[in-house]
């Protein structure tokens, strides 16, 4: 059971799932509408093709749209933040390293110990099962949990969906950051920030937030739709709550730079390489096409 819950936490946030190679999705790839966002850049006479995608997923996302379907194919390296099909083993011991610790969440008072414990029982999770789990580790259970109740899957997630296509096809896959860096970022929060972060994240959840964010997203990358995406982006800059700064001046505008610095990279020595990342690192005023184009790269925007 553990050990499914860590599967879990870790495709949400960093994209990691042992996806299955070859599922079946609908029949008509040639109607398959845009997806998320995809960018074209370039510098040096090198293209580097940028798409936008979202750790869970639905059978609808399927299949992706035959532009980005070609662009794969022709690709010789597709870089993610993390390559869903890496040592499950390396992934493991970060989650132990970064997220667990004894007496977990001990430090909630017992209001919120009782809220706690009515959204494990919603979502059937033993309550034992996640003792041991730090509170920032929790709050991302918690949210996975919500967007599975949303009836988004893990299992289909775009990146693994991705990353399983490149795999099958005998291509290079690169990773853009690690596992360990990805969850040491969250690991910095004193104890009394991670218990606020896990207690506003419980909050959103019973008051419908983290519901309505989950369809919120998954639709706006469902029809590419751009002011949607824009909106979400502007939505989030504006979250004054401590999670909502947490996640977009950390999660988000602190890993925009290093994301774009393996682009550049990437691009100096490969030529039409995709690059799919989260589809809210490429929206909003810091994103990555935003720092790629202030460091001189062409940037256009294809949808």
């Amino acid at each position: 059971m553990f050990k499914a819950m860590q599967r879990q936490i870790i495709v949400m946030f960093c994209g990691l799932f042992l996806f299955a190679v070859g599922a079946a999705w609908a029949a008509d790839p040639a109607a398959a509408p845009n997806r998320g966002a995809l960018f074209k850049v370039q510098q040096g006479g090198h293209t580097l093709y940028l798409f936008g995608t979202i750790h869970v997923g639905a059978r609808d996302f399927y299949p992706l749209e035959p532009r980005v379907a070609g662009l794969l194919k022709k690709a010789p390296v597709l870089a993610l933040e993390i390559d869903p099909l890496a040592d499950p083993q390396k992934m493991a011991r970060a989650v132990q390293q970064y997220g667990i610790a004894p007496g977990g969440a001990s430090g909630l008072s017992p209001d919120w110990r009782q809220r706690l414990e009515r959204l494990l029982k919603d979502y059937r999770i033993e309550p034992q099962t996640v003792a041991s789990m730090k509170p920032w580790l929790l709050a991302t259970l918690l949210t996975v949990s919500e967007f599975s109740a949303q009836g988004y899957d893990a299992a289909l997630a775009v990146d693994a969906h991705l990353a399983g296509e490149a795999h099958a096809a005998g291509k290079q896959v690169v990773e853009l950051e690690s596992a360990d860096s990805q969850m040491a970022l969250f690991d910095k929060l004193s104890a009394a920030e991670q218990l606020q972060f896990l207690q506003e994240t419980i909050a959103g959840i019973e008051d419908k937030e983290q519901a309505d964010q989950a369809r919120e997203i998954a639709d706006a990358w469902r029809h590419a739709d751009v002011k949607a995406l824009e909106a979400l982006a502007q939505k989030a800059e504006e979250d004054d709550t401590f999670s909502g700064r947490f996640v977009q001046k950390v999660l988000l505008e602190g890993r925009n730079p290093t994301l774009a610095d393996g682009m550049v990279k990437l691009m100096a020595r490969e030529n039409n390489s995709v690059a799919a990342i989260g589809i809210l690192h490429l929206v909003g005023k810091y994103s990555v096409p935003e720092v790629l184009r202030k460091r001189g790269l062409s940037v256009e925007r294809i949808y």
